[in-house]
């Protein structure tokens, strides 16, 4: 019988998704019983790079949009990047993730993050992208409209693509259209 490594993998990262915050608290209280103190877990897993924890509606962050990718290692509007989202429950949890770069304010980028889980095709705040070369299973993928991620620039891992311009173009059309962007 031949393994399905695929599969197994899988299988193995839905498991870390749904026990892992529970093995983890359970490690920390143990050793907190013992008296050794643990390292904080988000900022562990960053490897030290500021991690994105700040979102707010879209539509109060409302930019003009531009689409100038260059991948001269800074990210510019148009660039899929690589950055640790903090999930919004704001408990210390979250994952390396792919984000769209929509706009910049300061030294902050403003992004929005992609999914490559299918159910997000019926959410209202979410429109599909398609696939690039962003993921590396080729899966498709879709952008979240409604929250605008704040993105250190020192905490992008890396770059990952440059957004094809229509697909840029079909989401600033829908960031315009419902929620004031110009």
């Amino acid at each position: 019988m031949a393994i399905d490594w695929a599969r197994m993998g899988r299988t193995a990262a839905r498991m870390g998704r749904t026990y892992g915050p529970t093995v983890a608290l359970e490690v920390r209280r143990r050793l907190e019983d013992r008296g050794i103190t643990a390292p904080q877990t988000a900022r562990a897993v960053g490897a030290g790079r500021p991690a994105t924890t700040g979102t707010v509606p879209t539509a109060s962050r409302a930019r003009t949009l531009s689409y100038a990718p260059d991948l001269d290692g800074r990210a510019d509007p148009g660039e899929i990047v690589w950055t640790w989202v903090e999930f919004e429950e704001a408990d210390g949890r979250g994952k390396d993730r792919p984000v769209l770069v929509v706009g910049r304010d300061g030294d902050r980028l403003l992004g929005l993050m992609l999914s490559s889980q299918a159910r997000r095709d019926d959410d209202e705040g979410w429109q599909s992208l398609g696939t690039g070369p962003w993921d590396t299973e080729d899966r498709p993928s879709w952008v979240r409209l409604d929250r605008v991620l704040d993105v250190p620039e020192q905490g992008i891992r890396r770059e990952g693509a440059v957004c094809p311009r229509g697909t840029f173009e079909r989401v600033a059309d829908r960031l315009r259209s419902d929620y004031g962007w110009r």
